[in-house]
């Protein structure tokens, strides 16, 4: 039996992993989809107080009041920052490290460092227009979503924390990168925020030349939510992951 543990992204919830937990929880594995706080079902709590910090404490606690060891830590989109700090802070507890067409960071850099200046000041413009300083979801579209999926996402979706977005993140990059690393890269259509990352997990002279090493690549022809689009792939390739 593997212990996972299923971070979201932005503006999702524990509910996207639906498909996949119940998959990975047939073949008899431990499943655990954490839903940030002020986002999915904890959206009552949305806040400005709600920092970088606070989701990775989300995940941090999850893992130690679970008392989990070996764990496949999945993480998504933004929770690619996330995943990075608990590998940092708590990597001990860690077998291998899954990012899903995620951001991986720079020391230093904060989730917004990788996008342009574009869409910063319109995310950030949307999160100074609200009482919660917080930014709205996008149309699904823009995950290769369509009919009833996308339906269920549009739903779903909530706005996310705004003060998440510029928080920067520091971490040590032998500590991360002695964890074994898989990017989940999803092509079809590729979202263009996760480019730089796509570019990263390929480049030796990245986080000083210690990415490459113990790390690979996994694509999926799919959009940026494959866990809603291949959930059948991907849990193939995180059950791979914890072999």
């Amino acid at each position: 039996m593997a212990n996972f543990v299923l971070v979201h992204g932005a503006w999702h919830g524990g509910w996207c992993w639906q498909r996949v937990t119940s998959a990975l929880q047939a073949q008899g594995h431990r499943v655990h989809a954490v839903t940030l706080t002020g986002l999915g079902e904890r959206a009552h709590l949305l806040a400005p107080s709600i920092t970088l910090d606070t989701h990775i404490d989300d995940v941090i606690s999850a893992i130690e009041v679970e008392e989990l060891h070996d764990v496949i830590l999945v993480v998504h989109s933004y929770a690619g920052m996330i995943g990075t700090a608990v590998a940092d802070r708590l990597g001990k507890h860690l077998k291998h490290l899954v990012y899903v067409d995620a951001v991986i960071p720079k020391p230093g850099e904060s989730w917004s460092s990788t996008q342009s200046a574009a869409t910063q000041q319109q995310r950030l413009s949307a999160a100074q227009s609200t009482t919660r300083f917080s930014f709205p979801p996008p149309d699904p579209e823009v995950f290769g979503l369509i009919d009833a999926d996308h339906a269920w996402v549009k739903r779903r979706q909530t706005p996310h924390p705004g003060n998440t977005y510029q928080a920067p993140l520091d971490f040590d990059v032998k500590r991360v990168s002695a964890i074994p690393r898989t990017f989940v890269n999803c092509t079809e259509p590729a979202l263009g925020t996760i480019e730089p990352s796509r570019l990263r997990v390929k480049d030796p002279k990245f986080w000083d030349g210690a990415w490459l090493p113990n790390s690979k690549i996994v694509e999926i022809k799919t959009g940026h939510d494959p866990m809603i689009t291949e959930p059948a792939a991907l849990t193939k390739i995180l059950l791979d992951c914890a072999a």
